[in-house]
């Protein structure tokens, strides 16, 4: 077998042997319509003839969520623009780190056996998978992963209460700061939010590529949506306008973790009282700022 970069295995504190010299990453690819995909590894891989998922070790350089990609789809041949990465969770060892992504295909793919890293691919209902030999390490995760197939971070964002938590200059030109807000938050679907950076359900080593619809009123409602952030302008007021986009959100996908940020407490009532979570534009504001300056 030719090595090539990241390839090898790493002597974990732990106790065990790991592949991955940078980590390793695996990709938690569902269909709603078919359940998740399963690789059966050839008897000569690590733990082999176990059932688990495509991936394999990072690159120097390389983001788990890019390797569990790319190796999927060196894999699979299911084509990165075929799937929609929703969110990630990292079992980190200190000397060694695995990150299971997962994601929901945008399409209708096929997922072939590409390579001899695999004898078989399958889509598994979620409810048969305890029963298929699994990889050791993807068994124990299992339980935590499972519920968070197939569900997405919306992030409903009051742009006209957290553009004004700031004393910046905000009320000379309303429709600028929200046009400001909103390039700002675009950001957020790139890098991806921690749980706790906006204390989100689950905690822990989560990582969520959230959607994000900016509510603007007033002033503001002619500011256009960007591909990373859509805008809703409301028709009345902002705060019945993101009571019913809580609900639409929770009504077309009711699994989905649906979060508003604002610091107006009877809205954030209302959105509780609808299921949804909230956030305070602090946490909101400094999380962008560390995006833009970090560290």
């Amino acid at each position: 077998m030719l090595l090539g970069d990241g390839d090898g295995f790493v002597s974990c504190a732990c106790g065990r042997r790991h592949w991955g010299l940078h980590g390793a990453a695996g990709l938690l690819l569902t269909d709603p319509s078919r359940g998740v995909l399963l690789q059966h590894r050839a008897g000569w891989t690590h733990h082999g003839q176990t059932w688990a998922l495509p991936g394999g070790a990072v690159r120097t350089g390389e983001s788990p969520a890019r390797a569990a990609m790319r190796e999927t789809e060196e894999e699979t041949a299911v084509p990165a623009d075929a799937v929609r990465v929703l969110a990630a969770c990292t079992e980190d060892h200190g000397t060694w780190s695995y990150t299971t992504v997962l994601a929901t295909t945008r399409q209708p793919v096929r997922a072939l056996v590409a390579n001899e890293e695999s004898t078989e691919l399958r889509w598994v209902p979620p409810e048969e998978v305890d029963s298929y030999p699994l990889h050791r390490d993807f068994a124990a995760a299992w339980p935590r992963l499972r519920p968070q197939l197939d569900r997405e971070l919306v992030l409903l964002v009051d742009a006209a209460n957290v553009v004004g938590s700031r004393p910046d200059g905000w009320w000379r030109d309303r429709a600028a700061a929200a046009r400001r807000l909103r390039d700002r938050l675009a950001v957020l679907t790139h890098s991806g939010v921690r749980a706790a950076e906006l204390g989100l359900r689950p905690a822990g080593s989560w990582l969520w590529w959230p959607r994000v619809l900016l509510v603007v009123e007033g002033q503001a409602r002619e500011t256009a949506g960007i591909p990373e952030v859509e805008v809703v302008a409301a028709a009345t007021d902002g705060d019945s306008e993101i009571v019913r986009a809580t609900r639409d959100c929770r009504r077309a996908r009711p699994r989905d973790h649906v979060v508003v940020v604002t610091a107006d407490r009877a809205l954030r009532e209302r959105v509780r009282a609808d299921g949804g979570d909230t956030a305070g534009p602090a946490a909101l504001l400094d999380l962008l700022d560390e995006r833009e300056c970090p560290r």
